[in-house]
């Protein structure tokens, strides 16, 4: 007996899926584009309805528009008839997934936007099916096999699915041009919001910023560097913009007659590093680590004047 080679079944599900990834792509086209401008136009959300395998993908698409900007949610097709049609407004623009799109549970979504007009987008294998002749527009699936050998259990049809509204979702954010700080407010947490965090959200402020001028004499610089912790001093000029700094490493290199002298004799001009508040946490980052020289503090520096300090450990503590 030849033994069960499991990888084998993958690589056969993987190829399969692929080969009709390839073909849904290619066949994208005016349809595709039509149901992009629908939802641009949409006033409302996006309503994403299906059942079964079907539902849950459109659950996961609900998802995905929702965490690009575009207000979604989904409604399962089985309990809109059971009130929940009521949560569909006319502002609204569904969503409707189904392979077969003759799905009985579909009859009274397909009754209410027909009643009122509502715009309708079909993920559906049949374009003269139930579904398809109600939709304003059918994005068809590819015809694809099932990835399954010899039970019709829907793989390949749901794999389109969720590409499908994936293709819809970066369509339409890049139609708006959504960016990285807007992602940022829907991502608060974890890894990925730690990265799209900016430099103003994790600095300290004004009140805590270590600034002497060039006549301070630097009895007096030690005692904001010691008392403010930072490890550093920044020198501002009579107009407040940051003309130098003063690390440990400027205290060795004058280190006899230092208390002799002022702020501005021991100071390094003009700091190299600098960044502004709206700049990304990541690439704040990026700049401490790249030499030379690796540093662990930043002045955050808006219209040349300093208006925050940022250590590395603020960066760690916050995941970047």
């Amino acid at each position: 007996m030849t033994p069960f080679d499991a990888a084998a079944v993958g690589r056969r599900v993987l190829t399969t899926e692929a080969e009709a990834l390839k073909l849904q792509a290619e066949a994208l086209g005016a349809d595709f584009e039509r149901a992009v401008e629908i939802m641009a136009a949409c006033k409302g959300r996006i309503v994403c309805t299906g059942i079964g395998k079907s539902g849950h993908v459109a659950r996961k698409i609900a998802a995905t528009f929702a965490s690009t900007g575009q207000p979604a949610f989904f409604v399962h097709a089985n309990e809109a008839s059971h009130g929940d049609l009521g949560m569909i407004g006319q502002d609204d623009v569904v969503l409707g997934l189904s392979k077969s799109g003759e799905v009985k549970e579909f009859a009274d979504v397909l009754d209410y936007v027909t009643r009122f007009r509502i715009p309708l987008i079909a993920l559906t294998a049949s374009t003269t099916s139930a579904l398809g002749r109600a939709a304003s527009v059918v994005l068809q699936l590819a015809d694809g096999k099932e990835a399954t050998a010899e039970v019709s259990a829907p793989t390949t049809s749901t794999t389109l699915q969720i590409a499908l509204g994936d293709a819809l979702a970066v369509a339409l954010l890049e139609r708006r041009g959504f960016t990285a700080s807007d992602f940022k407010i829907f991502h608060p947490g974890g890894k990925l919001g730690a990265l799209l965090r900016t430099v103003g959200d994790l600095m300290h402020g004004a009140d805590q910023l270590p600034l002497v001028t060039p006549d301070t004499p630097m009895s007096d610089t030690l005692l904001v560097m010691t008392e403010k912790r930072f490890g550093i001093v920044g020198v501002t000029g009579p107009d407040g913009g940051l003309i130098g700094v003063i690390t440990d490493g400027d205290l060795r290199r004058h280190i006899n007659g230092l208390l002799e002298r002022t702020a501005g004799d021991v100071m390094t001009p003009g700091p190299r590093k600098t960044v502004p508040p709206d700049m990304l946490a990541a690439e704040a980052f990026a700049l401490m680590s790249d030499p030379p020289p690796m540093v662990t503090v930043l002045f955050v520096v808006e219209a040349g004047k300093p208006v925050g300090v940022l250590h590395v450990h603020d960066l760690v503590r916050a995941g970047v």
